[in-house]
């Protein structure tokens, strides 16, 4: 069931039909400031475990927990105490605290941790459905695992439309990607999104320590989603260049071949190849821009027929660093530095 839904002032029937789904041990689809989430009562363990099984989750990727209070929050989680006053500023944001669970949380939801991913959403949708729901509730993005979290309902029809008991359309997504993750316990960054590094120093008087799993995709036993497995790669081989802008430009220029780049505005423009299919991410003077189209664009490489990507790297402070986090994950962290490198790839394929 599909049900179309006011994105700022949400209608009570498709909230309330949503809810029932909730509690009936249902999966809805709904939007987050965010991507799209799929969510299940997170009391629910059997209810949660349809999540795993629909997007083909491996179980020890834990979920987040969605709350519409600090008072939920602290029913499932040891919130420590002097953080409280500013958690009540900073929430609702797209801000995920890992804190210390309490036991009524199930496994399946934890990846059987003793911590809890949890935040607070900033969308009316979301904020009403867990409060007309009455529970909190686990959601990880819609989509099949592995492939780029949806932005607008359409991309959840396309891949759990068959899985899913409702789906809230309210629109395309604030951010676009997914919320920054930070453990409250040393202050580590484990997944950059839109509230930025320079951001949490500000609000909470600590620099966070950002691990290499922040910038790549290394870890062996995951706090946070999405620090384990490869994730919103298309089908279409892309690989990320990190070297000079005037390389791409000059190598993209000359190609005789057909291939896709996925850059800025400003890299585009230079570059009048017909032969090369250019998709604009956004200016590199606003990454929430490029951000917010990121996940659009790398859906949209495999249907232009090409057998090779190249990705334009952008600087790693601020936003930028979540749009690197996702771009390196795309690729695999295959990265080229050099033009000798792209054309050793298009011209023999190595990689």
């Amino acid at each position: 069931m599909i049900i179309n839904i006011n994105p700022l002032r949400p209608e009570k029937d498709g909230i309330r039909r949503a809810a029932m789904a909730i509690r009936a041990g249902g999966l809805v689809a709904f939007p987050t400031e965010t991507v799209y989430g799929l969510g299940a009562d997170a009391l629910n363990d059997a209810a949660c475990r349809k999540i795993f099984l629909a997007k083909g989750r491996p179980a020890d990727n834990p979920l987040i927990v969605h709350v519409s209070s600090v008072g939920m929050a602290e029913k499932l989680a040891y919130i420590p105490v002097a953080l409280l006053p500013i958690i009540k500023r900073v929430w609702p944001s797209p801000l995920t605290f890992i804190v210390k669970k309490r036991t009524r949380l199930p496994d399946s939801v934890t990846a059987s941790l003793d911590t809890v991913a949890i935040r607070m959403p900033a969308h009316p949708i979301a904020l009403a459905l867990i409060k007309e729901a009455d529970t909190p509730i686990a959601a990880p993005s819609a989509n099949l695992s592995g492939k780029p979290s949806p932005t607008d309902a359409k991309t959840v029809v396309k891949d759990l439309k068959k899985s899913v008991d409702v789906i809230l359309d309210g629109g395309p997504t604030f951010f676009g990607i997914e919320s920054t993750v930070i453990d409250l316990r040393d202050f580590t960054l484990l997944r950059p999104g839109p509230f930025t590094p320079e951001e949490i120093e500000k609000t909470f008087g600590v620099k966070p320590r950002i691990p290499t799993a922040a910038a790549a995709d290394e870890t062996d036993k995951p706090a946070s989603p999405g620090m384990k497995y490869r994730h919103y790669a298309p089908d279409t081989k892309l690989v990320l260049f990190t070297g000079r802008i005037g390389d791409l430009i000059d190598t993209f220029s000359t190609i005789e071949k057909p291939v896709c780049l996925l850059a800025s505005k400003e890299t585009c423009t230079s570059i009048k190849n017909t032969n090369v299919k250019k998709i604009i991410l956004g200016s590199r003077n606003d990454g929430y821009e490029v951000a917010k189209n990121l996940f659009t664009a790398l859906r949209s490489i495999d249907d232009l027929g090409v057998d090779l990507a190249v990705a334009e790297a952008f600087q790693e402070n601020g936003i930028w660093l979540a749009v690197m986090n996702r771009l390196r994950k795309a690729c695999g962290n295959v990265e080229l530095s050099s033009k000798e490198d792209l054309l050793e790839l298009f011209f023999t394929k190595r990689l």
